[in-house]
Order: structure tokens, then C-alpha cells, then sequence
């Protein structure tokens, strides 16, 4: 079985949907799909009608969202198409899809500390300029000479 995201709706029908339905749902653009398929970042086959035209299953949509996120999050092309390989090689590599993942978690919470040391001096200047701003001394911020 797949790995894919929690709460995958079943709402559609046997014959898949169209790359640009698929885009809709997704929230991803046309192109965006056909770059994931292209670069190995799929870990299924795409089903294909008689005449050729891409038809995608929720299941489809469900490992789109997976690498959207992971995306989303900093994850590089080439971990999201490593972690892909692996979903779909099946099981035996379960370790290695945990460490590649805890591995890119360590990272965000990096990056969210970072942001949170950058948001406090934000949240300080905000400060600043609202106190002096109320306190009708605002000429005296930084400016330039």
C-alpha cells in the first residue's frame, strides 16, 4: 500500500479525471503535474486512455499532495524523487523513508527557529516605532544624514 496523505476523499469514479481536473483538485498547475511525472516524483504509473490523455486516481492526487508539501517545506527535488523511489520499491525500506524524513524535519525546525529569531526583531521594531510614534518623537528613528 501507498503512503499518502490522511483524509483522501474516494469521490472519483473508475475512469480517473483529466490533468486539468486533476490540477483543480490538486491545486497544482497543469504544467506542475506534468514536471512531477517527468522528474520521478510519481509513484505510480499515470494511467493513459486509449488516445493517450493522462487520467489520475485520488490515489494519484493524494502522493501530489505529499510532494506539494514536502515542497512546500524546503524538501529538494531530489529527496521528494529519493523518498518516491523508495514508496514505491514497497516495503523493506521503511528505515530509510524515516530517516530521510526525520532527517528534513530537523531542517524545518531549523528554519522555523530562524524565522521565529527574525520575527522577534520584527515584533521589536513594531515596537519601537508604535512607542514613538505615540509618543510623538518619531524624528529621531534611523534616517540617513
Amino acid at each position: 500500500m501507498l503512503e499518502v496523505a490522511e483524509n483522501s476523499s474516494s469521490d472519483v469514479d473508475r475512469n480517473g479525471m483529466s490533468i486539468a481536473e486533476a490540477a483543480r483538485r490538486s491545486g497544482v498547475s497543469v504544467h506542475t503535474l506534468r514536471y512531477y511525472e517527468r522528474a520521478g516524483l510519481v509513484v505510480t504509473d499515470i494511467d493513459r486512455t486509449d488516445t493517450g490523455r493522462r487520467r489520475y486516481q485520488q490515489l494519484d492526487l493524494d502522493w501530489i499532495r505529499v510532494c506539494t508539501r514536502l515542497r512546500a517545506t524546503g524538501m529538494s527535488i531530489k529527496d521528494i524523487r529519493r523518498y518516491a523511489e523508495l514508496v514505491a520499491a514497497g516495503r523493506g525500506n521503511e528505515k530509510e523513508r524515516l530517516a530521510l524524513l526525520e532527517e528534513h524535519r530537523a531542517g524545518v525546525i531549523a528554519k522555523i527557529a530562524a524565522l521565529e529569531d527574525n520575527l522577534g526583531l520584527i515584533d521589536h521594531k513594531i515596537d519601537v516605532y508604535r512607542e514613538r510614534l505615540a509618543a510623538g518623537d518619531a524624528g529621531h528613528l534611523w534616517a540617513p544624514a
